[in-house]
């Protein structure tokens, strides 16, 4: 049966299987590993993690479909989240996140059809001092507006 994943990803998933008394307890660090090396989780990527630790394909893949952190589908080449969390929404993250999405066409969730930029309404970023709050791949970028949007978005042309 041909492998998804790299012999080091795999020699890396049952490496941290032996960190934990539960197989299943290796779960999200060989989804990311996994994530890490397709760049999204593929079904063959989430077979290879759940042969490899033991674990059935149902369970690999209910893990993988509850965190928003694993992509089943490609992601752009920039990935943008936006927090909506309470202390964003009071300070505007809707509006940012209209004119994102407005300005891209697309929906949270979606790609843009060139496969450039990835857009997410995501519940936390753990900055609620800079609200509203986005990280544009792993860059956060504080107390952004709509016009600051534009800004950043002109960068990534």
């Amino acid at each position: 049966m041909a492998r998804a994943l790299s012999e080091a990803v795999l020699g890396e998933i049952a490496r941290l299987r032996g960190l934990y008394p539960e197989p299943r307890s290796a779960l999200l660090p060989a989804l990311h590993a996994a994530q890490e090396e397709a760049g999204y989780l593929t079904e063959a990527a989430m077979e290879d993690v759940g042969r490899t630790l033991g674990v059935p394909l149902t369970e690999v893949v209910s893990v993988a479909t509850f965190y928003e952190m694993f992509h089943l589908e490609r992601p752009g080449r920039h990935h943008i989240r936006i927090c909506t969390n309470l202390s964003c929404y009071l300070n505007g993250c809707d509006r940012v996140l209209e004119h994102l999405c407005g300005r891209l066409g697309v929906r949270p969730g979606e790609t843009t059809p060139d496969g450039r930029v990835t857009v997410e309404a995501v519940q936390c970023l753990a900055a609620c001092e800079e609200a509203p709050v986005l990280l544009i791949d792993a860059e956060r970028h504080p107390r952004v507006s709509p016009a600051a949007l534009d800004d950043l978005l002109a960068r990534l042309a």
